[in-house]
Parts: structure tokens; sequence; C-alpha cells
């Protein structure tokens, strides 16, 4: 018998199509696009690399859009599949995840305005253009402070199901707690955000890991737990 009464199998490959559109857009737009940008020193190097690639960075703004709207749709697409577990712990992790995306679509104005101040007075250097990208950094930290609660509460409501592994559940609980680190570093200790990165691996791992269990439909038989 399926361990999916509520959501069949075709729902959960869904979640995961959408699960890897947000984990494909979002590493493309932050490590090919912004990434190169952001690691050049000077403000007149910034600029004149944006306008060099002008539509390799729309692209990537187009990539972040994507990823926020297919959060969305995740969103509400998990609550379906994890309600059973614990509706009111489900409406609430779906809630910070759409809090998340939110901050997400409304922080693209920020390399929008670098982008547009690059354009506009090609040739000349323009400081601000760097700092909006910064700035974006930081408010993507700050909605993964919403992303890690919506991570610690899916972790809770992973271990309830008997549909997912164990360990699947103490995983995505692993990345709540390092998204929710580096949201702090970020916003008390910003030397301490360097030294930390590596500890992002978890998220990658956790992440990647829920991602393929979705689009491979979940698994009829789950071991019972000790």
């Amino acid at each position: 018998m399926s361990n999916f009464p509520r959501a069949s199998r075709g729902l959960l490959r869904l979640a995961g199509l959408f699960y890897l559109l947000i984990i494909a857009c979002g590493l493309w737009a932050e490590l090919a696009v912004r990434g190169p940008v952001l690691a050049l020193e000077t403000p007149a190097l910034q600029s004149a690399a944006i306008l060099a690639n002008e539509g390799r960075f729309r692209l990537g703004l187009v990539a972040d859009a994507v990823m926020a709207l297919s959060d969305v749709a995740l969103a509400g697409l998990l609550f379906v599949i994890l309600a059973p577990a614990g509706m009111l712990l489900a409406g609430l992790a779906t809630a910070f995840r759409l809090v998340q995306a939110a901050i997400i679509g409304m922080s693209l104005m920020l390399p929008y305005a670098a982008l547009h101040l690059a354009t506009t007075t090609p040739g000349a250097p323009q400081p601000l253009a760097g700092t909006l990208l910064a700035l974006h950094g930081v408010s993507y930290d700050v909605g993964l402070a919403f992303f890690g609660g919506n991570c610690l509460l899916t972790s809770v409501l992973l271990r309830r199901s008997p549909a997912f592994p164990g360990w699947l559940g103490w995983l995505i609980g692993a990345a709540g707690v390092v998204y929710l680190t580096g949201t702090a570093l970020r916003l008390v200790a910003p030397s301490m955000v360097a030294p930390f990165v590596p500890a992002y691996i978890v998220p990658a791992v956790a992440e990647l890991a829920f991602c393929l269990w979705l689009l491979a439909g979940g698994r009829r038989e789950v071991a019972a737990r000790a």
C-alpha cells in the first residue's frame, strides 16, 4: 500500500521538479552571474562587468524570479504533502517559506538597480552598483532566516511522517540550523561570515537529498523506525 494516502506520487514528483528549478536557478544566478561581479575589487570593474554581460545579468534576474515563483508553488505542494503529519506545523512552515519567497522577490530590485546604473551611464564608474549587489546578498540572508524556520518545522513533519526516512528529516533540520546561524552572523558578526561558508555544504546536501526523494516519487515502503 502507498505511504502517501493524500498525495499521489505524481504530486511528489511535481514538488521535486519545482525544488530542482529552485536549486538550479538559485545557484546559477548567485554563482555564475553575481558572484564573479562581486569578486572584482573596484566599483569601476564591477560596473564594467555588469555592462559587458548585460544579457547574462538580465537572465540572472529572470532565474531569480523563476526561483521565487517556484518557491511559492513548492510551498503549496509541500503543505498538501506534509499536512497529514500536522496541519498547524505544515501551515506555519508554508508561511515561513512564503515570506522567504516574498523577500527574494522584493530584493530583486537591488540587482536591477545596479544594472540600471551601469547601463544608463556607460563608461562612468558606479560605486553604488557593487553596493547594491552586496545589499542584495544581505537581504537574501535575511530571507534565509525565514527559510531556516521553515526547515526546522519541515524537519519535524518529515520525522513524524512514516512516508519519509528519518535521516531526511534530521538533515533538513540541520540545514535550518545552518541557515539561521548564517543570518545571525551576517547581522551581528559580519567578519565571521566567510569562515562559516563551508557549513553551507550541509544545506546543499540536505536540500538536494529532499529534492531527489521527491523526484523519485518517494518510496512504497519505509523501514520502521526504532
